[in-house]
């Protein structure tokens, strides 16, 4: 795992180092720091938490972007979801539209189609719409991709494949399985909206397509400003894998409410 993170982090750093030895314009760091969760009851108790950081610099020729996510679920009080993922992309204005990027992403699922995996590529990005109130950039890359495939652990004693998710038991029976290099194509869409001065909604989506898999996520929120840099969001997010290790289920949904704290 260290591995997947040096490289990534090694991408990153020779990115961001270029970018502010020439980007002088001093604007500084904003984003926002978000707290979601939610629980359901019946047959089954479920509940989830996720913790999540986005922070953007802007400048005059250079652009830089950094988010970083936790998620946690339980199930009956039987841990069932614990992913961590962190990532970072610089661009490089063309023109008023146009612009080159160079992206890192690195991620750690313990419940996942894939125990763990990283991304580093580069490409090209066009402002589709703009300015304000309607946004929409659009991506297009390629890069080197690494994911460590989950299995289980057959000659355990404790072995079931009847085994629910959220089995007590199912931590001691995932095992790391193949890791799987290739080199992935990236398309990317990022849609922002901002109905009036309070409400605002967005329409995240990444596809990155390799000869083993192919990953796609889909993200929409809308959120409403409840006092000062506080705000209430309401989300709901799909990702899907085409060829995910046999036993896991390609697609993964997630609803969440919570609030989200602006940086300025």
């Amino acid at each position: 795992m260290f591995k997947e993170i040096s490289i990534a982090t090694a991408m990153s750093l020779a990115f961001a180092g270029a970018a502010f030895a020439q980007d002088g314009d001093g604007n500084g760091w904003a984003g926002e720091a978000s707290l979601a969760g939610g629980k359901t009851g019946g047959n089954t108790d479920t509940e989830d938490l996720s913790l999540g950081l986005k922070l953007a610099k802007a400048g005059d020729k250079w652009n830089h972007k950094f988010d970083a996510l936790a998620d946690y679920g339980n199930v009956d009080s039987n841990r069932n979801k614990e992913r961590f993922a962190v990532g970072y992309q610089i661009d490089r204005n063309l023109n008023e539209r146009t612009y080159v990027y160079g992206n890192a992403d690195w991620y750690s699922d313990k419940f996942g189609a894939y125990s763990n995996g990283y991304f580093v590529g580069t490409g090209l990005g066009y402002k589709v719409i703009m300015p304000d109130p309607v946004g929409w950039n659009v991506e297009a890359g390629v890069g080197y991709r690494s994911q460590l495939e989950q299995d289980y652990d057959i000659a355990n004693p404790n072995f079931d494949n009847t085994l629910p998710v959220g089995a007590t038991n199912l931590e001691r029976l995932l095992v790391d399985g193949d890791r799987v290099n290739e080199v992935a194509v990236r398309g990317f869409s990022d849609f922002d909206y901002a109905l009036n001065e309070n409400v605002s909604l967005y329409n995240d989506t990444e596809v990155l397509w390799g000869e083993s898999d192919t990953y796609i996520w889909n993200e929409i929120g809308l959120s409403a400003q409840l006092m000062g840099d506080l705000a209430a969001r309401v989300s709901y997010r799909l990702d899907h894998h085409t060829d995910p290790t046999p036993g896991k289920k390609k697609t993964d949904t997630a609803l969440r409410f919570g609030v989200v704290y602006t940086m300025n």
